[in-house]
């Protein structure tokens, strides 16, 4: 069975960072990715998402509105939304930069 896809919508995208809000649908799904850079996620509703692991593991993480948690890159997962109506998160990458020193 297919699932729904999450919509991304960039918000911002620039040399230091990319914001993106997250919206799922009913059963929706990211599809498999693989995380380049060091994230935070910031939940905009509280709500559960279901997490597939590439080893086949799978949890369930209840999220709380504006209570934020911050992942390494190179996190590759599935995630779906586990709840009866949408779901939506913001997700700020911090992509890497060299110390200017000048």
């Amino acid at each position: 069975m297919s699932r729904p896809q999450a919509v991304p919508t960039v918000q911002d995208d620039n040399d230091f960072t990319r914001v993106t809000e997250w919206r799922f649908a009913p059963s929706a799904e990211t599809g498999w990715h693989i995380h380049r850079y060091n994230y935070v996620v910031v939940p905009m509703l509280d709500g559960a998402l279901r997490i597939e692991t590439k080893d086949g593991g799978e949890t369930v993480a209840e999220l709380r509105r504006g209570i934020s948690y911050s992942r390494e890159a190179g996190v590759e997962h599935n995630v779906i939304n586990a709840n009866d109506r949408e779901f939506r998160f913001v997700e700020v990458e911090f992509k890497d930069r060299p110390l200017r020193t000048d």
